[in-house]
């Protein structure tokens, strides 16, 4: 490096670090425990006054002292709760019980209150977009409507005036006799956007006070669900059609509502005698108009849609309308049409009443009594006519059949499922009816009862509903509740004779599927091994399996649930094998991305299980070789952050040896992956550093050997790294390394690699997809470089502080950015460790390894060289201080200045005059133009009269008088 030499002569100030140790450390100080601190426990004096009269004696007062922590808030609330205060003050302002109120009601109402639907409840809205998508048809619609509910066509206040003087029968004899309109040949889809429309009128109906109307719109709808002539489309057409007669419902009861606010609105927990009169007429006159309609569906619907209005008529309406509901369903004809009326009351009774179970449970038994009709002639010419198999013709009744059994089993009690067996085996054990019991009741009574299930499942007729779905729902409820014991082996055995007989492979994997979690919750691998033998048995032929890859997915995260001991995982003949099955890329790397993720999170300690290792290092290839041009970088690191995991686990103990022909592997399995290649570095110059611990620092033949083979393992892997700062930082690591291990020559060789690389660090790098300046990054990599220098020793056949010499080349020689004085701040980064070699014993060493203070020995022309060497830095930090002051880069210079001021009073010997005054004149130039943070400089002042009253540095004494604070002006 060459350079203008500065004026001044560099002497390095003499450290002794021992001294300057024991004045930097702290004084003991005795600790008085009686004093305040802050994390002491607060002792609390609560002084109470007891007010009594003793004979003799006035009222005194007793004081206790508690040592307690006190609650903050009960200390300053006065142990009042402040929500409970709000409550006592609303309870307050709350009217008083009207007279008829009794213990007896109030009983009642708390027992409703505890059975009203809580949270676990799945609510109707959630199933509605299942049954839309599901029960879909091509077949052409029909829809019959009285004229005048065209879309668009808004009848005028006046007349909505003139049909109000009319009598109501009048009006639903006009609906039901008048003209009426059929539109044919609709699509699904118009069929959707016809009911919509309706739905709309009817809001514009109400919005427009004309209530006649709107229920002509609901009478007329609800006598659709009556029509059954496109069979399959039935359920989605109860979805569409409810909806509007919800909407009806829910106006009809605000009217209601709103009439009743007057002076003040109800309270939620109103009773019927809070509602006026005028109130009360307005909701009988719903109820009148209802029970005029003619036919008994349109009737039976739009009571139900109001049934929530007769909490406003009496105490008993709602309890005496549901029975009466109940019984009218009787009379419908069809028994696919009653199921689903039973299923919109069950629906309206639990939201208005959950409390009625009687009326729930009567309706499940009318279901019963009634599902004979099913194989009655009148239904079995229908299913002709409209060629539907009964098989099909069944599931139309799952929606409803399923959503009354919920409401029928929510919090019922375990007798109730005894009691729905015995009634499914007097019916012969339907397979619907006993595949929807299973399906709602809880999955703790269906476990204790499975062997029952299994039986009744047997004697069921296959023809209708397959037992393969039976054993589905019954596996269901085993995979969350655990039947007993004795009883786990032959459920096992019952259900897979049937599994396995399952011809569809679609139908096998979903009941499989199900059963495997039983299978892997209540036994061992050999049982797991026999399912999975099965699944390839039925899955393999006519590959099936690329058909189910969701279902096998399901399958292998069931396992995975449930073994984490990999050494059972992967001793199963069949897990591998069954693994062969995915054979999509995509999905093949999910599966096993769930296993290595399984393994991170469970395995609790390393392994050196051959049979693990091979197995998951073939399921880490499978990863790897998936990255290709187009793998997106989060993806990439996604994967490297699981195969890093799995590396961390691996560990062949003492075998050092066998741990590093690992890594070698590694290293060839993983090449594509940048972070996997940096983690096997690492693990590599971990394991020179164990290898170390080992033999405390004295390295044998043998163990030498082995750490001069990590370390050329490092050297030949780093270079093939794309990113310039990890090279950089894993060259210094691995030179640490092996300058802590004795390796002289490959430490040196892997600092001159540092070196050598340090021109092609680009300008700007990519740091989460952004550009970034590469400038701060490199000056704390040169800095953490410096520190390393200083117990590297010289090579015997270069020169003094030859990589010292290097590096400071290559700083001068790199192209810095335009105006940055990253370069000036090397320089004098560098004059510290200068400053350090000069000394006769250094801060700092490797054990076993001899620096250069060794070497030299304090010899006059090695101490000679090195200043030499930091004279010609600080005059190449001058001279770009005086450009600095050219360009009236001020700010800048000030700061570098009084960098460089630090350095001189740390490490320089200011005892040299000019050296002393170039300290004072970097000062003052620091201070010139005021841009110089003053309780740095503050505190800068503090320590040097400080360090002047040191003995050997009195010297300071003089400088201070000559350092002055300077502000801006």
């Amino acid at each position: 490096m060459t350079g203008k030499m500065a004026a001044v002569k560099w002497h390095s100030r003499v450290r002794k670090y021992e001294d300057e140790l024991q004045k930097c450390r702290l004084d003991g100080a005795s600790l008085d425990l009686s004093d305040y601190h802050p994390l002491k426990p607060i002792t609390v004096t609560d002084t109470k006054s007891q007010r009594g009269r003793r004979k003799g004696s006035t009222s005194s007062s007793s004081s206790s002292s508690s040592s307690v922590a006190p609650d903050p808030l009960s200390s300053m609330l006065d142990g009042t709760d402040p929500l409970s205060m709000f409550a006592a003050a609303s309870a307050s302002d709350a009217p008083s019980l009207s007279h008829s109120s009794s213990a007896g009601d109030l009983g009642r109402r708390r027992k409703e209150r505890e059975e009203e639907v809580g949270a676990d409840f799945e609510p109707w809205s959630a199933k509605r977009a299942e049954i839309l998508a599901r029960f879909t048809t091509t077949e052409r619609l029909s829809i019959n409507l009285f004229m005048g509910l065209d879309k668009g066509k808004v009848t005028s206040p006046t007349s909505a005036v003139s049909e109000k003087v009319r009598t109501r029968l009048e009006e639903l004899d006009d609906l039901e006799e008048g003209s009426q309109k059929e539109l044919l040949n609709l699509s699904q889809q118009d069929y959707i956007n016809r009911i919509e429309e309706l739905n709309q009128s009817l809001k514009e109906a109400w919005a427009t006070d004309q209530k006649v109307k709107a229920l002509k719109i609901v009478i007329q709808c609800s006598k659709l669900l009556s029509d059954t002539s496109v069979i399959q489309f039935y359920p989605s057409k109860f979805v569409l059609i409810t909806d509007i007669l919800d909407t009806f419902g829910r106006l009809v009861y605000e009217r209601i509502w709103s009439m009743c606010s007057d002076p003040h609105p109800l309270p939620e927990t109103f009773s019927a005698e809070d509602v006026n009169d005028t109130a009360k007429e307005t909701c009988l006159n719903w109820f009148f108009k209802i029970a005029s309609i003619r036919e008994l569906i349109p009737r039976l619907y739009v009571e139900a849609a109001i049934f929530k209005c007769n909490r406003f008529l009496s105490r008993s309406g709602i309890q005496d309308t549901l029975p009466r509901l109940t019984s009218m369903i009787r009379g419908i004809g069809d028994p696919l049409v009653a199921v689903y009326a039973r299923a919109y009351l069950c629906r309206v009774g639990t939201e208005v009443a959950p409390h009625l179970k009687d009326s729930l449970n009567k309706s499940f038994f009318d279901l019963l009594a009634s599902f004979r009709q099913i194989h009655s002639d009148s239904v079995q010419n229908q299913l002709v006519m409209h060629r539907v198999e009964i098989p099909v013709y069944l599931t139309l009744y799952s929606p409803a059949i399923h959503w009354i059994l919920q409401c029928v089993s929510y919090r019922a009690p375990e007798a109730l499922l005894t009691e729905m067996m015995e009634r499914c085996k007097k019916l012969g054990n339907n397979a619907l009816l006993l595949n929807s019991v299973m399906s709602a009741f809880r999955a703790e009574f269906v476990a204790t009862r499975a062997t029952d299930f299994i039986g009744m499942i047997k004697e069921c007729d296959e023809a209708g509903f397959p037992k393969h779905l039976l054993f589905s729902s019954l596996g269901r409820s085993l995979a969350s509740a655990d039947p007993p014991e004795n009883e786990r082996l032959p459920i096992l055995n019952e259900a897979w004779k049937v599994i396995t007989k399952v011809r569809s492979p679609q139908d096998y994997i979903n009941c499989a599927d199900i059963w495997v979690e039983f299978t892997c919750r209540h036994f061992t691998k050999r049982e797991v091994n026999t399912v999975l033998a099965d699944i390839i048995k039925h899955m393999t032929p006519d590959r099936a399996f690329e058909e189910a890859y969701p279902q096998l997915q399901s399958v292998i995260r069931k396992i995975l649930t449930y073994i984490h001991d990999f050494s059972v995982l992967f001793s199963m003949e069949r897990f591998l094998p069954f693994m062969d099955m995915f054979q999509k890329d995509s999905v093949r790397v999910e599966v096993c991305r769930s296993i290595i993720d399984v393994f991170i999170k469970h395995q609790q300690e390393p392994t050196r299980d051959p049979v693990i290792l091979n197995a998951l290092l073939h399921v880490c290839k499978t990863m790897h070789d998936s990255v290709n041009a187009l793998t997106l970088e989060d993806e990439k690191r996604s994967l490297a952050l699981l195969i890093n995991g799995f590396i961390r686990m691996v560990s062949f103990g003492r075998d050092f040896e066998q741990q590093l022909s690992f890594c070698v592997e590694a290293r060839a399995t993983f090449c594509n992956l940048e972070p996997v290649i940096i983690q096997l570095i690492h693990t590599v110059n971990q394991l020179a550093m164990e290898t170390r611990r080992v033999m405390r620092g004295s390295h044998s033949r043998k163990t030498a050997a082995f750490v001069r083979a990590c370390a050329a393992y490092s050297f030949i892997t780093i270079p093939s790294l794309t990113s310039f700062f990890s090279r950089l930082n894993l060259y210094l690591l691995s030179g640490q390394v092996a300058l802590a291990n004795q390796c002289l020559s490959q430490a040196d060789a892997f600092l001159k690699a540092a070196v050598g690389i340090l021109p092609e660090v680009p300008r700007n790098i990519v740091i989460e997809g952004k550009q970034r300046s590469s400038e701060g990054f490199l000056l704390d990599f040169i800095c953490n470089f410096l520190s390393t220098l200083l117990v590297v020793p010289d090579h015997p056949e270069q020169g003094v502080l030859y990589l010292v010499r290097g590096l400071l080349n290559m700083v001068q020689d790199y192209t810095w950015e335009e105006n940055s004085d990253a370069k000036v701040r090397v320089y004098i980064n560098a004059i510290p460790l200068l400053a350090a070699v000069s000394q006769e014993s250094y801060l700092y060493s490797i054990p076993k390894v001899d620096s250069n203070e060794t070497l030299y020995g304090g010899d006059p022309k090695f101490i000679a060289e090195v200043n030499k060497l930091c004279e010609t830095l600080i005059g190449q930090v001058l001279d770009h201080l005086k450009g600095l002051g050219r360009d009236e880069s001020i700010r800048k210079q000030g700061s570098l200045a009084f960098a460089l001021f630090g350095c001189l009073l740390a490490h320089g010997d200011l005892r040299n005059t000019k050296l002393n005054q170039l300290a004072v004149n970097l000062w003052n130039l620091s201070h010139k133009h005021g841009y110089c943070d003053t309780r740095t400089s503050v505190r800068t002042l503090e320590h040097i009269k400080q360090q002047a009253q040191h003995s050997d540095m009195v010297h300071l004494s003089d400088m201070i008088t000559r350092l002055s604070l300077q502000s801006r002006a």
